[in-house]
């Protein structure tokens, strides 16, 4: 993709594969139809890249445009917007695009770490608040929908936009913890809106090349709870001091 001026343009987003927030900018990108390479961080390590790149948080994504690294996805979502002609992803109205910033807080801020919370649950009490709270914030998310999409197909309307993209990227996770837990999350009874929009947004161009399957994702999470399990283990007691030689 040449840039202005005939230079070719360089995108690479700073990530993995399994991070709903790196495919937030792919999908991003995806929208604007803008090629990009993906530089795969390791698991368990940050590059030297990643290092300069981010700074201060030290994590992924990082969108490198060029030079210059862009950090933190929501914030990388509406760079992508603001930079690239194409299809919109914020909505233009000022009060609708306050209402989408807001929900995309709620998500990250409240539920995504209640759906992290069932996974990392160490007691079936805690475990059961955690679903209760995944359920109760779907709730809140469906109404969120119903007011937003204005009887249209996403939460942008009619197309993938801002507050698809923050709530759709965790739409992986939610189907493996699924799988996980045995425990249905979204299904008709419950959130029939969110049913069928999930639907749509999977089924997107910008999307289906880069969500990730369940399955694949489960095996990921099972790396990550035996990692968390190795590190909570107690150290090994001291071996005992060798006894003194004789003379």
């Amino acid at each position: 993709m040449a840039a202005a001026g005939g230079e070719v343009e360089v995108i690479k987003v700073l990530g993995g594969w399994p991070s709903p927030f790196v495919m937030r900018a792919r999908i991003g990108l995806n929208i604007k139809g803008r090629e990009y390479e993906l530089v795969e961080e390791k698991f368990g390590s940050k590059s030297e890249l990643l290092l300069k790149s981010n700074p201060v948080y030290k994590k992924i994504p990082v969108l490198l445009h060029g030079d210059r690294p862009v950090c933190e996805s929501m914030i990388i979502v509406q760079y992508i917007d603001e930079v690239w002609d194409g299809p919109p992803i914020l909505p233009s109205d000022p009060y609708d695009r306050a209402v989408a910033r807001f929900w995309a807080v709620y998500i990250d801020d409240k539920w995504f770490p209640s759906l992290g919370g069932i996974v990392r649950a160490e007691s079936e009490e805690a475990k059961a608040e955690a679903v209760s709270q995944v359920f109760a914030g779907l709730q809140l998310l469906e109404g969120a929908f119903e007011e937003c999409s204005k009887g249209r197909g996403f939460f942008g309307g009619d197309a993938v936009g801002y507050l698809d993209i923050a709530l759709g990227c965790f739409l992986g996770w939610l189907k493996a913890s699924e799988k996980m837990t045995g425990v249905k999350f979204l299904d008709e009874a419950r959130t029939p809106l969110l049913v069928g929009w999930a639907e749509r947004f999977c089924s997107d161009a910008a999307v289906k090349e880069v969500m990730p399957e369940a399955d694949r994702l489960v095996e990921f999470a099972k790396i990550l709870q035996a990692a968390a399990s190795r590190k909570s283990a107690p150290a090994p007691a001291p071996a005992p001091a060798p006894a003194p030689a004789a003379e």
